[in-house]
């Protein structure tokens, strides 16, 4: 311990900073005189109402008594862990309280949430209390509107609203066009948060996460509105409705498109633009505009769950001139109980190989392969036309636990032909028990 007392002040700092909590902070005062004040100045603060079970009427005071005695001019990063009896009031005073302390990462997080135990979160924090926000975390709360004061949000950089409750669409609306340097922003709805239409119009984004957790199937009166023309990643998680882009994005890079349905969408963007791309929707139509093509894309990733995939599939490889690496993976369960697809005879013609597959595929993986017809097809279609392949691996997945036939989806599959001219140096198989 003498020689830990001995540190300087800023590595011992970095040291508490790390401990679970400030409650562990704030214990380490009994371990000498050296230590009596130095966690007044820890730049990084947890508060965890459920840490160790405390009550809640003990752990609003000892957030009182530490915060407000806390003396670091800047606190890189304050975390609130509370659960649904924390009191708005309690909320109000420590946002004060850190808007003297210039907290730069503010994270607000109710452990849990029901109609009946909700948090309200003070119009102060997103009224200009708290000046010097960069970062922003919420998470199972409630913002109100009390229209007195305008939203003010000057140096919000990145913002994550998951499963809040707003007071209406044109609040968020409201909310997110006045955070004026927002780059980063994910949004996570939840059911019954009074928004019909989240709107999303901020020049300076770029990145955007938007899933929708709750089920809306059939309504069509849901959904987003991105206006957003210097995006540069976009991930879509979204059960139903629709997605409008107001004006066309052509600087998107990484794309995740994953939906149940693919109605309304507009002006995606110029495709051209896109190195790596995931899609998983349930039609290869209307996707993206016919003769469109993906000059740029590099990583190409598909989910075998819908039951056209084989067809979306073979239009993105066709439009993909530049492909080097393939991914094939079932990340949801099958969404349907339609035949799957068999493979079109024509595609074995060797005018419809894709050109990326005669000229720069380098790398193909296969995530919980089954054996399934359509999947030894298309295994054997890669195999055959890939004239520059180098790896490609293949983990085979089965519902039974009988070794003897999952043994002989390896033995199929060491029996595919390889192309000719394939440089395949190395070929692996991972067999999931």
């Amino acid at each position: 311990m003498d020689k830990i007392s001995q540190l300087p002040d800023e590595l011992l700092l970095k040291i508490l900073a790390m401990l679970p909590t400030m409650k562990d902070v704030v214990d380490t005062m009994l371990l000498s005189k050296r230590w009596q004040f130095l966690w007044m100045m820890v730049p990084r603060i947890k508060y965890n109402d459920t840490y160790k079970n405390p009550k809640y009427g003990s752990f609003s005071l000892f957030v009182d008594r530490s915060f407000f005695r806390h003396e670091a001019p800047v606190i890189e990063a304050l975390h609130f862990k509370v659960g649904s009896i924390c009191g708005s009031e309690d909320i109000q005073a420590w946002m004060r309280c850190a808007d003297k302390r210039c907290v730069r990462d503010l994270t607000i997080q109710v452990d849990t949430f029901t109609d009946k135990d909700s948090v309200l979160l003070p119009w102060s924090l997103y009224s200009g209390g708290c000046r010097m926000l960069v970062t922003l975390n919420l998470s199972n709360a409630v913002l109100v509107d009390d229209f007195t004061s305008p939203i003010s949000f000057p140096s919000l950089e990145t913002l994550s609203l998951k499963s809040m409750k707003y007071p209406s669409g044109e609040f968020v609306k409201n909310l997110l066009s006045n955070c004026n340097v927002l780059e980063d922003l994910v949004v996570e709805q939840c059911q019954a948060d009074n928004v019909n239409i989240f709107t999303v119009i901020v020049p300076s984004l770029k990145s955007l996460v938007m899933k929708t957790l709750d089920n809306r199937v059939g309504n069509d009166t849901q959904g987003f509105v991105i206006d957003a023309p210097f995006l540069e990643n976009l991930d879509i998680f979204h059960s139903s409705g629709f997605c409008i882009f107001e004006n066309v994005m052509t600087k998107i890079v990484d794309a995740n498109v994953d939906v149940n349905s693919w109605k309304l969408w507009k002006k995606l963007g110029s495709i051209a633009s896109f190195k790596r791309l995931f899609l998983c929707v349930p039609s290869s139509k209307d996707v993206y505009p016919a003769g469109s093509v993906f000059t740029s894309l590099v990583h190409f990733k598909i989910c075998t769950c819908e039951t056209e995939w084989v067809n979306l599939l073979m239009r993105v490889l066709r439009d993909s001139p530049n492909l080097r690496s393939l991914k094939l993976q079932q990340s949801h369960f099958l969404r349907s109980e339609k035949p799957r697809p068999c493979w079109n005879p024509s595609w074995n013609e060797p005018s419809s190989v894709p050109g990326c597959f005669l000229s720069s595929l380098e790398t193909f993986e296969w995530v919980h392969y089954e054996g399934a017809q359509e999947e030894k097809e298309a295994v054997a279609f890669v195999f055959r036309s890939a004239k520059c392949l180098k790896k490609a691996t293949i983990n085979i997945y089965s519902k039974t636990n009988d070794i003897d036939k999952k043994l002989e989806v390896i033995k199929e599959l060491f029996s595919t032909r390889l192309s000719p001219a394939c440089q395949l140096d190395c070929l692996s198989y991972a067999l999931k028990l």
